[in-house]
This record gives structure tokens, sequence and C-alpha cells, in this order.
């Protein structure tokens, strides 16, 4: 699977720069040190696009590429041509650290990322002291104004974890199983403790894993031996997915239940088919389950031959939430980006309708939800978790 994961990632590198360049990446200065001063914007999306979170990565930079595209075919921004840059930091905050200083280095008009918390604390104040506002994909308060969000923070995301496992599933007993390296796992699980705790739930176990294990069979069977009602995995999706299947495997009556860091394809990849249909996952909608979402998942389809990943939308809005900033403001200084960006109020991409909290650079409201694996293999909303809490979807 890995080797596939590189190709995939060799290729969008490829189509990336190919389709969104309209000639030489330009050396001129500018505000943000980046090719202003060229006929092409060069826009820089970073995310782990090789290692265990390929799938994300490479999902990433491809939203972004759709949008740049149809830019590109409207006369891009302020008549200048949009390529995406990839940069690739596996996940990991030194590569992160060397992969953004080499772009920044290279120029960059804006940026689109990180993912990873752990990077992003590194990485986005290295674009910042550039001048550039990144349009960040990061879940961790502790990157609150190290620019603007569209995706749900961690503070957004454990309320709604906790109610769904106490008003929907009914659970009096929970065990957690967290990553220990990334700080998003940590302060999300910590969060999540707390909430469930203060709701009555008695916590039979909290467990700290590393990631990159080839298996998590034991700290299953402990959790399990506790008699939780439900076992928690606070991990990104390759941990999360051996976590599932573990709980399959071992026929573990607990109900599983991932975090949001596991809320990719990749999840299901992991766990095969039988174990992602076993265990509700925390996340955003599908693609398909926003309102416009359809014809943005017919789009990448034909674009890219594949169906989009969970944060390719995000990328998608995300380019295009910085495409209209630059339009407003006449380009890229980064005063005149953070001025309109915090004043964006119900602005309307596939991910739906999108405001800024001024105070910390947030989407306030962030939609967050359950959701399940259906027949095909696909993530969807979760009805029955909807309709117990009484949310919209």
């Amino acid at each position: 699977m890995m080797n596939r994961q590189f190709a995939v990632a060799g290729a969008v590198l490829a189509l990336s720069l190919a389709a969104c360049s309209s000639g030489g990446s330009g050396t001129a200065s500018s505000s943000t040190a980046g090719s202003s001063g060229s006929g092409t914007l060069r826009i820089g999306v970073e995310g782990p696009i090789t290692g265990d979170q390929s799938v994300t990565g490479v999902a990433m930079v491809n939203g972004a590429t759709l949008a740049a595209k149809a830019l590109n075919a409207k006369g891009g921004i302020n008549g200048k041509q949009i390529e995406i840059v990839p940069i690739d930091d596996a996940a990991n905050p030194d590569t992160g650290v060397s992969a953004a200083n080499a772009a920044v280095t290279a120029g960059l008009d804006g940026v689109i990322g990180p993912y990873n918390s752990g990077v992003g604390v590194k990485t986005l104040p290295i674009y910042q002291a550039a001048g550039l506002v990144p349009m960040r994909l990061t879940s961790n308060s502790s990157t609150n104004s190290m620019g603007f969000t569209l995706q749900p923070m961690d503070y957004q995301i454990a309320p709604v974890a906790s109610t769904g496992l106490t008003t929907w599933l009914g659970a009096k007993k929970v065990a957690i199983i967290y990553d220990s390296s990334q700080n998003y796992t940590q302060s999300l699980a910590s969060s999540l403790k707390t909430d469930l705790e203060k709701a009555g739930v008695t916590i039979t176990q909290y467990t700290a894993i590393e990631p990159g294990k080839s298996s998590y069979a034991e700290q299953v069977k402990a959790a399990a031996a506790t008699s939780p009602d439900v076992i928690y995995a606070a991990t990104y999706f390759p941990e999360g997915g051996l976590i599932a299947k573990e709980m399959l495997d071992q026929k573990v009556t607990a109900t599983c239940v991932a975090d949001y860091a596991s809320d990719d394809p990749g999840f299901i990849t992991t766990a095969g088919d039988a174990a992602a249909k076993n265990c509700s996952v925390v996340g955003v909608p599908a693609p398909s389950d926003f309102p416009s979402g359809p014809k943005f998942v017919a789009d990448y389809t034909a674009a890219f031959s594949s169906a989009p990943g969970t944060w390719s939308p995000y990328t998608y809005d995300s380019m295009n939430v910085l495409a209209a900033a630059a339009t407003s403001a006449g380009g890229f200084d980064a005063a005149k980006l953070t001025t309109f960006l915090n004043g964006v109020k119900e602005w309307q991409g596939v991910t739906g309708s999108v405001t800024i909290d001024p105070a910390n650079g947030n989407r306030d409201p962030a939609t967050v939800v359950f959701l399940s694996v259906n027949d095909a293999g696909e993530f969807h909303v979760n009805k029955d978790w909807a309709t117990a809490v009484g949310a919209k979807y």
C-alpha cells in the first residue's frame, strides 16, 4: 500500500505543477517573499504527502489544485495564474520545518495547511515570519491565530464527541486510548475525559500509545478487560484503523469509536471494511454529504480519477477564500489579507457557510458529526446519531 501512495504522491506533484502553472515560478520580491512580481502566484499546500498519512496529503493537494484550475480558467487572481506548490512534511515536525523553510526560500505568495497540529506549531510561525497568511487545517488550540482555518478545532470537537457517547450511545464507562506524540490527540483526549467525567461517566482506562506500531492488540485487550461500554481511539487513522481491526478480531463487546483524527478514507483501508463498519468515527460530513458536495465529487473524480479525500473540500474552499481575500486586498499584503479574513461572514463554499471568529482565526460555528461506513465502504453522516442528538444531518 505504501508504494502505491508514494506513486500517487509523485503523480499529484507533477499534475499540480503542470496544470496550475502558467510559466516560470518567478523570483521577484514582494511583501510575502513570493512571486507577485511575475505572472504566476505560488500557493503552497503543506501536508503529509508521503509517509503513513500520505493519502491525506495527496487529497489536500488535489483539492487546492482543483480550485486553482477553476480560478485560472477565469483569469486567476488579479490577472495572475496560480501555481500549486506541494510542501511535504510527512506528518513530522522536523521534516515540516525543513520543507517550509525551503518553500519560503523558493518563494511563496500564500500557503494552505498544514494538517497535523504538531507540525503546524513549528511550521506556521515560519510562514507568518515570511509575511504569509496561512489557511491552516490544524485543529489544536495551540495554533489559534496562526492564520485562519475552515475546519473544526479541538474545543469544538470534544463536546460533540462527549454528547454522542452519552446521549446517543448511552455510555456509562469509557476507555480512552490516545496518541501521546501529537498535541491534538493529547489535548482532545484530555478534554474528552474531562467532559465525560463531568457527565458522570467513569473512565475505566486512559492509555497512551506511540504511533507507527504494527499492532495495538495488547492495548485493546487491556482496555476491554476494564469492561467499558465504549473504547474511544483518540489517534490518527493509521492507528485508529488498527485499533478498530483489533476490536473486531478480539470480538470486543464494547462499542468502537474513533476520533476526528481518524476521519480519512485511510481509516477504512487500514481497518478493513468489516472493522470499519463496526466503528463510528467523529469527523466532518463526507464530501457528498454537503449540500453542494455531489458536484464537487463529480468534478474531483473527473480530474483525478478517484474519489475526494475528507479534507479535499476544505483545501478547495481554503484556496477560494484566499483568492477572495487577495482579490479584495489587491494582492497578498498580510495586513490587508488579515483584515478581509477577519471579516468573513457566511461565505458560501462546498463545506457550507463560513464565518471566521477574528479572536482566533477559527471557523465558528464548525460542523462536527458522527460518521459510519456504509456497504460501499464510504463514510457518511450517521443518521441515528443525528436523530438522537437533534443535529440537522
